[in-house]
């Protein structure tokens, strides 16, 4: 099947995808649109939870396998939309609805890339396509699960959008519920220890502390208060004061090394990770897949924002159609064109590699 025909057939599926909704742990009827897609070109496929997978038809263990993933979950829509998040509607060149930047639009230009690859009997890499459930909320039941089932994977393209430039990097998190502890008391009674006093040295604490090791692709280390909750009543002092604390990790740390250094050097009484799990992932400038990229005159940089890379132990980049300052924002849209190229541009690095 030649690409134009697989671009069109994408964006229908992307219409469909838009007009059920599949918040993340909910994506049944999005799942069942994926299984209709492999069911009409006739590849075999299975299905755990809500994640579809698939691998090419001449699949040989000896070779390498690159994994081609991106997730049919949404977040829920916000207030700001003016037009119905549940409705495919083509303005302009732009399809706009939920989740059709982030990340349909990667979605089904990998799929019609993987189904342009899927019966070709020379390709010096396997494929694996994995359409992935519970991104948006790293769930337990994403891609993460996947991993123990789909066969070993050596390198990843993980879709999510870029302007179709190669994000090379991309930070790890580490979300800390922070404690600063004080003396409770009556509001009408002295006292030199109060907890939301206390906090206005840690809140400058982690508005000035910087981590020594940075990075040349992801930059330094960012921290960030998040969340601050204190006191039930006007008249009492309170114990404490919780802080939510979100830490995006380059990759010249490992998330337990961010986890030692705030245990060690943070002025909170407590401060405990939520999960290790979320790490930063990088792939090499030199890699094949890479160099493939930079010789179609694509770009590399470092991602801030969290995607399925983050589960991944492989090296890994994230590569797709649509851009995304639109993600999570209201009316959100893609261009048509955007697939068109995203497509083509898939399936011309993959020829360069596989």
């Amino acid at each position: 099947m030649n690409s134009i025909t697989l671009t069109n057939e994408a964006i229908v599926l992307l219409k469909k995808l838009i007009e059920t909704p599949s918040f993340s742990s909910e994506e049944e009827g999005t799942a069942k649109h994926i299984e209709n897609w492999f069911q009409q070109h006739e590849i075999p496929f299975k299905r755990k939870n809500n994640n579809i997978w698939a691998t090419n038809l001449h699949f040989d263990e000896n070779k390498p396998t690159l994994l081609l993933n991106s997730h049919h979950d949404t977040v829920k829509p916000n207030n700001g939309y003016t037009k119905n998040p549940f409705k495919a509607i083509v303005e302009n060149g732009k399809l706009y609805g939920l989740g059709s930047n982030d990340a349909g639009g990667c979605l089904v230009s990998l799929i019609a890339t993987f189904t342009y690859f899927y019966a070709k009997s020379d390709l010096q890499y396997n494929l694996v396509i994995v359409a992935s459930a519970e991104e948006e909320s790293s769930g337990e039941n994403g891609l993460n699960s996947m991993l123990s089932i789909i066969p070993k994977i050596d390198v990843a393209i993980v879709g999510e959008p870029t302007l179709m430039q190669f994000a090379i990097a991309e930070k790890g998190l580490v979300v800390f519920d922070a404690v600063v502890k004080g003396t409770p008391s009556h509001a009408a009674h002295p006292n030199t220890d109060n907890a939301i006093y206390n906090t206005i040295d840690v809140l400058k604490w982690f508005q000035e502390f910087t981590f020594e090791k940075s990075s040349s692709v992801l930059g330094d280390v960012k921290m960030t208060i998040t969340q601050i909750n204190a006191g039930k009543q006007h008249n009492a002092v309170p114990a404490n004061v919780k802080l939510v604390v979100d830490v995006r990790v380059n990759d010249a740390y490992t998330n337990q090394e961010v986890v030692d250094i705030l245990k060690k050097k943070s002025p909170c009484s407590e401060i405990i990770p939520r999960s290790l799990r979320l790490n930063s992932s990088s792939i090499p400038e030199k890699h094949p897949l890479v160099q493939a990229g930079i010789k179609l005159g694509r770009e590399t940089y470092g991602s801030p924002t969290l995607s399925d890379q983050a589960v991944l132990t492989c090296p890994s980049l994230k590569l797709g159609p649509g851009d995304s300052t639109r993600s999570h924002t209201a009316d959100e849209f893609i261009y048509l064109k955007e697939i068109e190229e995203g497509i083509e541009l898939y399936i011309k690095i993959l020829k360069e590699i596989v």
